[in-house]
């Protein structure tokens, strides 16, 4: 901008101020992108100051400046999908879950029995052997005591 004389420099703020909303919105349409349609009617008015000096109509050439950086963005978005698309079809795609990793219920539940019911039957077989104890201890108690009398 500090090459251009004074008069293009207030013509093309002039056509700055007067073509960029509608040529951001223009993009925008096109591209469905705020951000990106900012970029390029950004980018086209820059490659426009750069060539401002030798146009008849810079308002058409600005047009086809920012349709030429759609077009381009068209193509870069397009080898981007075909990527991504190459990238995954090329991976296996694993089941979200894995049959080693299935668990049968009722697996759990005999497993669970089987631990539950083993601590009641060694429980019982304490209980037993306690009860026996005491019942002999009770016995030669008993039968001391009979002796006494």
């Amino acid at each position: 901008m500090a090459r251009l004389r004074t008069a293009d420099r207030d013509a093309a703020e002039e056509l700055f101020n007067a073509c960029y909303p509608r040529l951001a919105g223009w993009v925008r349409r096109l591209v469905d992108d705020d951000e990106t349609a900012h970029e390029i009617a950004a980018e086209a008015f820059t490659r426009l100051l750069s060539r401002w000096s030798g146009l008849d109509n810079p308002q058409s050439y600005l047009y086809m400046i920012a349709t030429n950086l759609v077009r381009d963005h068209w193509r870069k978005t397009s080898r981007e999908r075909r990527a991504i698309r190459t990238i995954t079809a090329t991976v296996p795609q694993e089941p979200a879950w894995h049959p080693a990793q299935d668990v049968d219920v009722r697996d759990v539940i005999e497993a669970f029995a089987f631990e539950y019911y083993a601590g009641v039957f060694e429980l019982f077989a304490t209980a037993t052997d306690l009860r026996k104890g005491v019942s002999q201890k009770l016995l030669s108690v008993l039968l001391v005591e009979e002796g006494r009398d």
